[in-house]
């Protein structure tokens, strides 16, 4: 399932790149990995995963626009838009070279905001705006949230009933605001359990992301690695302190 949504994502970036005129233009489109404070400034709290130094912002830049995507796997890269478009997706590390531009040029197009990963205050204060948007949308639902970010678990921990799920060895059986944080072992029992899902783009990149599109229960996407994806696929995302 996973393959068939990235694949499905590549090709119709590749019939938009080719309507644009641009899939064959001469055009580099560089990947590089950000510091932490490039990425994210200085915000509250010392937990973030890209403070602690497990992941890194993969930057593309073009025309002038920029993307971003969350990796485990990160290097640098540049090469023409249909190399790109028609690029093997089997690790992580191609996956965020692709969706970091996939990012920048749907950007460029107009078709996809928000790729730049906010900073410093930015998650603490988009945290309570998402429970707003929860609460306004699904009234009190029991969540399920994918991905370890500090900033939600500790503004929606007090607002709504929870589990969280996250792939970090370091992460997994703490206890992060009364709640255990669970391994993705634990993952399909907690789908089962919730009532709405909250869940990193980063999901995008690791290519565990078709797990949580699911037709019994309403999927919420944060952060800035899937914003062109949900644009393009119709999927709800949320992130409100990005630029």
């Amino acid at each position: 399932m996973n393959e068939s949504i990235l694949k499905e994502i590549q090709s119709r970036a590749y019939e938009a790149w080719k309507s644009a005129g641009i899939l064959d233009e001469s055009i580099e489109v560089k990947a590089r990995t950000l510091s932490t404070e490039e990425a994210i400034g200085n915000p509250e709290g010392d937990d973030f995963p890209l403070l602690r130094g497990k992941e890194k912002l993969m930057e593309a830049q073009f025309r002038g626009f920029k993307g971003q995507a969350f990796t485990d796997r990160y290097g640098n890269f540049s090469n023409t838009l249909r190399e790109i478009a028609e690029m093997d997706l089997s690790n992580n590390f191609r996956r965020a070279i692709f969706v970091s531009a996939l990012n920048a040029v749907q950007c460029s197009l107009g078709k996809a905001e928000r790729t730049i990963h906010c900073k410093d205050e930015g998650p603490a204060l988009c945290a309570p705006q998402l429970g707003d948007y929860i609460a306004e949308k699904y009234g009190n639902p029991k969540l399920g949230l994918i991905g370890y970010q500090p900033a939600m678990i500790k503004e929606l921990s007090n607002r709504f009933e929870m589990r969280i799920v996250d792939l970090d060895p370091d992460n997994i059986g703490t206890v992060k605001c009364g709640i255990n944080v669970e391994g993705p072992d634990n993952t399909a029992e907690v789908l089962e359990d919730v009532n709405l899902l909250v869940v990193t783009g980063s999901t995008i990149v690791n290519d565990s992301i078709g797990n949580f599109l699911r037709e019994d229960k309403p999927t919420i996407f944060f952060g800035t690695t899937v914003s062109a994806a949900a644009e393009m696929m119709g999927w709800q995302r949320f992130c409100c302190q990005s630029s």
